[in-house]
């Protein structure tokens, strides 16, 4: 697995565990990008946007697109990747909580 892989894949699980986090399960591109700059991944609205129409090819998330904005929301196959229930290649194994 390359360096841009693992990247890739920890992204993916990030933006899936901060859907998880919400009450709604839902957050928009915006504020996704915010949160995943604040936990290091510095990523364009492009490049979030690849990635959240790839987790919607995965059946992991639902987008709605509303003016300018996109809205995600976790299906419920996506909140058992982003629990570790199950696995998906292509998203990070969240480590176990101590």
């Amino acid at each position: 697995m390359s360096y841009r892989d693992i990247v890739a894949a920890d992204l993916r699980l990030v933006i899936l565990q901060a859907l998880e986090e919400d009450p709604d399960y839902s957050h928009n591109d915006a504020v996704l990008q915010r949160m995943l700059d604040a936990v290091g991944h510095s990523v364009s609205t492009d490049r979030l946007r690849t990635e959240l129409a790839w987790l919607a090819e995965q059946g992991l998330i639902l987008i709605n697109e509303i003016e300018d904005l996109v809205v995600s929301k976790l299906t419920a196959r996506g909140e058992d990747v982003a629990l570790g229930r199950t696995r998906v290649p292509g998203v990070a194994r969240p480590r176990p909580e101590v």
